[in-house]
């Protein structure tokens, strides 16, 4: 299994970026923050600093297996103005890869026209920037390579939507019932 890296930038919301981080590791996949910014320690929007596996510059692309973008803001737009991992991203939606991406960070995707006839879902007043996606709304949307989360309350949902996709259903159990999570 390649590594699913996690894009952190000034201002992500730490529960969108961390909570995934957990349960992946929990799950057993391969995952690493990578800083866009250029400093390893990246604050997040409520202050909370994180130290980065690693730098941008320093991630081999051949390693990735999908992309996770944590929303929080300016976390979401500095990362959308990020030109590598803009180029990052495209090669990813070429090659047919997954691209994740919850709260406002589903902006990124959009502003590339990667949502276009895809169901997506994001933080309300953000889905005007899901260009030719069908906003639904819902907690965590799926569709095809895409996985979409709604919000912060959606961190933890979201992140089982991606154990699901790589582990399947049973892996998804098995960690809610040791996090006594009900359902």
């Amino acid at each position: 299994m390649k590594t699913i890296f996690v894009f952190l930038a000034t201002g992500f919301e730490e529960i969108e970026a961390l909570t995934p981080v957990d349960v992946l590791r929990r799950a057993g996949l391969e995952v690493q923050t990578v800083s866009v910014m250029n400093e390893q320690i990246v604050a997040g929007a409520h202050g909370v600093p994180v130290v980065a596996d690693k730098m941008f510059a320093e991630i081999n692309p051949e390693d990735a297996e999908m992309i996770l973008l944590p929303g929080g803001l300016p976390g979401a737009t500095n990362l959308d103005e990020h030109a590598g991992l803009s180029e990052l991203i495209m090669k990813f939606a070429e090659a047919g890869k997954p691209l994740s991406a919850i709260c406002a960070a589903p902006l990124v995707l959009g502003n590339r026209g990667l949502l276009q006839g895809k169901k997506a879902t994001c933080y309300p007043g953000f889905e005007t920037y899901l260009t030719g996606a069908e906003y639904t709304a819902n907690i965590v949307e799926v569709d095809g390579n895409v996985i979409t989360g709604k919000g912060p309350g959606a961190a933890m949902e979201f992140a089982f939507a991606i154990v699901e996709k790589y582990c399947g259903i049973a892996k998804v159990q098995e960690l809610k019932q040791g996090m006594m999570i009900e359902g």
